[in-house]
């Protein structure tokens, strides 16, 4: 650890105010804390990212008692395995961990392979923080961690500028990082750096009072924080505009299509979407030349991490669905009979309000 980065603090000192800490304030009763195999700690390290506990913890209830074992997840369809992350976002983790299972199961014989870092982060979506997280955890074997939480500790206890994106600060944090991580009980370091950063030293409103590194942590020194770690440098989302065809037939059902494995909703089934009004009506007088469109609801954004989509919901109704439309990537989505498939979050929230519809319209009809 270089000079300018160095407090008044050994790692041994460090580790035994951290253990005293954790030992009176740590979490201990996370669904993924009981029986902690590399399975279901990697279930839990994957969810979490950018992902807060309290969502994550219904959803890895749910598909833990659907996966519990890496071979169910294997073998499941990948549609099955969206339909239970639809709300998650950041779809490529569901993806990448579906893949993941296949190989764990076909080349390493259903058995994570952590007895290798590098073997580890050969795994898709499992990159070298999460592999030391799965390996601590499930193994106590020594591995460093640098997830977001153990970024922000370490940021304003050393008060280390720049953002922790740029090359030259994450290879500051991680030798911080390497510097402090103990040979010995590595379960419970590792979880308790997670917890010190999500419960105490949190993004908005840090409890430096309460705080085990009060006494020694430069930010707090200085007053700042909030400063540390530096945020990205900030840039001007740039903007897409899409149409998207709430087409429903007669009997309540809306059709939905299949979006490409890769790319933004990769595989998650979605609304027709068009450019602009002509190439619907386009695709309408070519598919579904009898249907009406409806008045158009009102639009909304939905923000990507690096554009924003700005969504135009365009009802329309169908009272006989032509045969051509039913082809292989398309469905008549029942909304009062859901199937088990993967929905973007926009497409899930517009079906929500087109089941509302319909039930009411049924209900006026009695």
């Amino acid at each position: 650890m270089s000079q300018s980065h160095s407090i008044d603090l050994t790692a041994n000192m460090f580790q035994a105010r951290l253990f005293e800490w954790f030992e009176r304030h740590g979490r201990r009763t996370l669904p993924w804390q009981q029986n902690k195999t590399p399975y279901r700690v990697w279930i839990s390290e994957i969810m979490l990212q950018q992902t807060q506990v309290a969502t994550v913890i219904p959803y890895y209830e749910r598909f833990m008692a659907r996966f519990p074992l890496v071979e169910d997840l294997a073998e499941a369809s990948q549609d099955e395995v969206l339909h239970l992350w639809t709300g998650l976002g950041y779809y490529a983790r569901a993806r990448n961990l579906h893949r993941a299972a296949q190989i764990v199961v076909a080349e390493h014989g259903g058995e994570f392979p952590v007895h290798s870092l590098e073997a580890m982060m050969a795994l898709p979506g499992v990159g070298r923080s999460t592999a030391g997280a799965i390996i601590s955890i499930s193994t106590g074997h020594r591995a460093v961690i640098l997830d977001g939480n153990v970024k922000r500790v370490l940021s304003r206890l050393h008060a280390v500028e720049g953002w922790p994106g740029r090359p030259a600060v994450e290879r500051t944090l991680w030798q911080l990082a390497e510097h402090y991580t103990p040979e010995a009980r590595l379960s419970d370091y590792t979880q308790a750096m997670m917890d010190l950063g999500a419960t105490l030293c949190t993004r908005g409103r840090p409890s430096c009072l309460l705080c085990p590194f009060v006494d020694v942590c430069q930010a707090h020194a200085r007053g700042e924080e909030k400063r540390f770690p530096e945020s990205k440098p900030p840039k001007t989302l740039p903007e897409r505009s899409t149409q998207m065809l709430l087409l429903q037939d007669g009997k309540g059902h809306v059709l939905l299509e299949q979006r490409p494995p890769s790319g933004i909703w990769g595989g998650l089934w979605c609304f027709p979407q068009f450019d602009d009004e002509q190439a619907l009506r386009e695709w309408l007088d070519h598919n579904a030349p009898t249907a009406r469109l409806e008045p158009c609801w009102n639009a909304f954004s939905h923000t990507f991490s690096h554009f924003r989509l700005n969504i135009l919901p365009r009802p329309a109704l169908l009272d006989t669905p032509p045969v051509t439309i039913e082809e292989s990537g398309r469905v008549w989505y029942n909304t009062l009979a859901p199937a088990s498939i993967g929905l973007a979050a926009p497409v899930k929230s517009l079906l929500e309000r087109l089941t509302l519809l319909t039930t009411h319209a049924e209900e006026n009809d009695r």
